[in-house]
């Protein structure tokens, strides 16, 4: 449903210094040491013998980020240049104008002004491609780049120079940057009878709170029993957030995590420190791939506690957790230190980065080396691998015209020629596509000679390669070109067989337009597969008791 897919992370924020085993640490002190000055003698001896002019921080941060990329993904090193991106992961905040960019052609542009924020106050549109901030040309720039430029200390004065769409001159704004506030609740609201419904985002320090209010305005408005907390593509943040959020359900002092690493220091449990807010509501958890770490803890343990149900795709899988800690010179090292075991004992890390393949891959772990563990119930949940929902709702995807149309910013560019002959349209919980904007979209589509290539179609031409290599093409002429006829695709016809798949993705482009993120929620929620599910189970007590209870 939300498309922006957020790297999984789960952060205990410590600046103690880590101490090792007191076993073979003079020898490893010797080896550190011993490196150290190997890499501080070699840059030395590049500097006086090396033929060209060097750039020592480019050197030594293509040292670092080798080194580390050889450990985890997860463990990085964040210079002072991005030291600011730390606020945004664990408090949701940056200074800036408030809006998503994105490249489209050679241009950067607008892609979502988010509303209530600077950008949208002060005008800027979906569409509006950034010529100049503040008299420094965008040309040839990466949306990095141009989102570093916009970014600034709040407060300070922003000058833009703007190409708009339907606008013959330039347009210029001038405002103030402002601090940044990313709610982690994006969206909430009574999506049935007595049953509330809640996005939650991200778990950065304000997830919690922010839960709780919404979850309490519910029930004095509307006296929901039932509560949907929807952690779809929620990447993770701030363990104790996931901690609080599991103890508005159950009781005070109930064990959530425990994180276990090399030493001591990394070892921890985590309890529910309030008495439960919500005791008695009935409880349903939405995920899919792309819930991980935080989001693990607060499926899992709400799964390993039998106090609700989960719903949807199996999980992303990260069991591990980072610490940040200052580096010297501004600069941080975010640092796997532990693996966290939930309620039951199990950890759901799927991937054992410490084996890998002789070519440097990593496999997840295979399903029958994983370990059976059981909830308090005594239902069988298993180690290794991500949350398995109580429900599974995976559907078949396929990857078809849609995709592409949506990779060539074609649903983007129509949105914004769209916009300036329709001044406004219905609610989102109305609006309806009509046949006549589809056509119209069509014919875009023809007009801008749309096409594309298939991965299919690049496997074909690698396969024709070893075909050609091996001698077998003129054996098989006849076989390859029929297949080469149907691998080539039939572009009016195949917008006709995906109607409804390019429907809905130009619908949300037109809907953010004018309702902004919030419209975009409505609209996919209105035929959520994984919603209907859950809803059906909450609605019928016998079904929901049924899934907390272990099969005979």
């Amino acid at each position: 449903m939300k498309k922006h897919i957020y790297i999984p992370f789960i952060f205990i924020f410590l600046l103690l210094p880590l101490s090792g085993n007191a076993e073979g640490s003079s020898d490893r002190t010797f080896r550190i040491n011993k490196n150290l000055n190997i890499f501080n003698t070699l840059m030395r001896e590049l500097d006086l013998f090396y033929v060209d002019t060097l750039n020592y921080d480019k050197l030594t941060r293509n040292s670092i980020d080798y080194m580390l990329h050889n450990l985890d993904p997860y463990t990085v090193y964040m210079p002072e240049e991005d030291s600011e991106d730390i606020d945004m992961m664990t408090k949701g905040e940056y200074g800036g104008i408030g809006s998503l960019i994105v490249k489209n052609g050679e241009d950067v542009c607008i892609s979502e002004p988010y509303e209530g924020m600077p950008s949208q106050i002060n005008g800027l549109k979906a569409g509006d491609i950034i010529l100049e901030v503040d008299g420094k040309s965008t040309k040839g720039k990466s949306v990095s780049e141009v989102s570093s430029m916009l970014r600034g200390t709040p407060s300070t004065k922003i000058h833009l120079k703007l190409k708009r769409p339907g606008e013959k001159k330039p347009i210029e704004k001038t405002f103030l940057r402002e601090k940044i506030q990313m709610h982690p609740i994006t969206y909430s609201t009574v999506i049935a009878d007595r049953t509330g419904y809640v996005l939650l985002s991200d778990f950065t320090d304000k997830a919690a709170r922010e839960l709780k209010t919404a979850v309490n305005n519910m029930i004095e408005q509307q006296g929901i029993t039932s509560l949907i907390i929807d952690l779809r593509n929620n990447g993770g943040g701030l363990i104790d957030e996931a901690v609080k959020i599991v103890g508005f359900f159950v009781p005070k002092g109930t064990e959530v995590v425990t994180t276990k690493g090399k030493g001591k220091q990394s070892e921890r449990t985590y309890m529910t420190p309030t008495e439960p807010v919500f005791p008695d509501m009935k409880l349903a958890i939405l995920v899919n791939r792309a819930s991980a770490s935080a989001s693990e803890i607060l499926a899992g343990s709400i799964q390993d506690l039998d106090r609700g149900i989960v719903v949807g795709e199996r999980t992303f899988g990260k069991g591990l957790v980072q610490n940040i800690r200052p580096v010297g010179y501004g600069g941080y090292l975010k640092v796997t230190t532990a693996k966290y075991y939930i309620p039951s004992g199990r950890c759901i890390q799927a991937i054992d980065y410490s084996h890998r393949n002789k070519d440097g891959s990593v496999g997840r772990v295979p399903d029958s080396l994983t370990t059976v563990f059981s909830t308090r119930n005594g239902r069988k949940v298993r180690d290794g691998g991500g949350i398995t929902p109580d429900t599974l709702t995976t559907q078949e995807k396929t990857m078809n015209v849609a995709y592409y149309i949506l990779m060539q910013n074609h649903y983007f560019n129509y949105a914004t020629e769209y916009t300036l002959k329709h001044p406004s349209i219905a609610p989102a919980e109305e609006f309806t596509l009509s046949d006549e904007t589809f056509n119209e979209f069509t014919q875009y589509l023809l007009d801008k000679k749309f096409t594309y290539t298939t991965e299919t179609e690049k496997y074909f031409d690698e396969l024709l390669e070893v075909a050609k290599f091996e001698g077998l093409d003129k054996q098989a002429a006849t076989e390859i070109e029929a297949l080469k006829k149907k691998l080539i695709p039939d572009i009016e016809q195949n917008i006709k067989d995906n109607k409804k798949d390019i429907a809905d993705l130009l619908s949300i482009e037109i809907l953010k337009r004018y309702y902004y993120q919030k419209g975009e929620i409505i609209y996919s929620l209105r035929d959520d597969h994984d919603l209907k599910v859950a809803l059906d189970l909450l609605q019928s007590d016998e079904a929901y008791r049924q899934l907390l209870q272990p099969k005979e």
